[in-house]
């Protein structure tokens, strides 16, 4: 559909409303369709001109709804669709513009499908806008992700097998809560019945996946990604404390969630939390917080900002009146 829409474009696109929202009133439908009432009164003429049948429901909970056994065509793009549907897909998935690729294969197909006034844009940005690939982005097997999304949905246990990335193996029953995607990593949060405590697997190490026959009931009101951020901050081997010379308030916007958890302490505050990697935690978070601080617990975390602090300094010749110059 071009961008500005014919009344031909706007009939199927409240035929795709009222596909996707069986009962839809006329104020819904003309705010969703950016007309007023009466013309979308008159988008439901024309489809039931064109023998779609349409229904009136009068009353409170009344509306315009599909009538049994509409037989629908095709989904239609707009072109902002089509192109919003690329973009998307080259952001999260930057092999999407080979053909071998699993998406880009299927985003092929749509494409190829669409009308050439709708497609032409969609295909030429396929072709000729590039995407760097994200060396930390990770694609699990689509049969995993599809159990596991199966059995967060029915809220089943299942039997996972996992591998960590240190190379230990093990399997266990766990509870799936939610899968979340973060910064192009797929991530399962769970309750392990193992350890009876909550974890975040890495779904792309998740081997294998079998449900049972057993049920569980996810916890109240919980928010994923923020309890996934929070969880990201624990359970790792090397423990952190750094103590900042400044209240909460003023370091908690230099804080990310993985870093671990903020407390007040005298007049200042203190970040406790773990860590797999002490090198990255000190040059890639630590580094950029622009607050003073000092590293009360970690002896690798002291030990890798030691060693951090050692370079810069190498790195910085002593310029000095009467210093020498150094040689190498």
């Amino acid at each position: 559909m071009p961008n500005d829409p014919s009344p031909t474009a706007r009939a199927l696109r409240t035929l795709e409303i009222l596909r996707t929202r069986p009962t839809t009133t006329a104020d819904e439908l003309a705010e969703r369709l950016g007309v007023t009432e009466r013309a979308a009164r008159r988008y439901v003429g024309i489809l039931r001109e064109a023998g779609i049948p349409v229904e009136s429901a009068r009353g409170p909970h009344g509306g315009y709804r599909l009538g049994p056994g509409t037989r629908l065509p095709p989904v239609h793009f707009t072109q902002a669709e089509a192109l919003g549907l690329v973009m998307a897909a080259l952001g999260g998935r930057p092999a999407v513009t080979d053909a071998d690729d699993l998406v880009g294969a299927a985003l092929g197909k749509v494409v190829k499908a669409l009308p050439e006034s709708v497609g032409r844009q969609a295909a030429l940005l396929r072709e000729y806008a590039s995407a760097a690939p994200d060396p930390y982005a990770a694609h699990p097997d689509p049969a995993v992700t599809s159990s596991l999304v199966e059995a967060v949905a029915h809220r089943r246990r299942v039997l996972l097998s996992y591998r960590s990335e240190s190379g230990n193996a093990w399997e266990e029953e766990a509870d799936p809560w939610s899968l979340v995607v973060r910064h192009g990593r797929w991530y399962l949060l769970c309750h392990s019945h193992r350890v009876d405590a909550v974890r975040t697997y890495r779904v792309d190490r998740i081997g294998g996946v079998r449900n049972t026959a057993r049920g569980f009931d996810p916890p109240a009101g919980f928010d994923p990604v923020a309890v996934l951020e929070e969880n990201l901050g624990t359970g790792w081997r090397f423990a952190t404390r750094v103590v900042f010379d400044a209240p909460p308030a003023e370091v908690a916007p230099w804080i990310r969630p993985p870093m671990g958890r903020l407390e007040p302490l005298g007049d200042g505050c203190v970040l406790v939390g773990s860590t797999r990697n002490p090198d990255m935690y000190a040059q890639e978070w630590l580094a950029r917080v622009p607050v003073p601080f000092r590293i009360d617990g970690g002896a690798e975390l002291r030990a890798a900002a030691a060693a951090l602090a050692a370079r810069f300094a190498a790195a910085v010749p002593d310029h000095r009146p009467g210093s020498r110059p150094a040689t190498g």
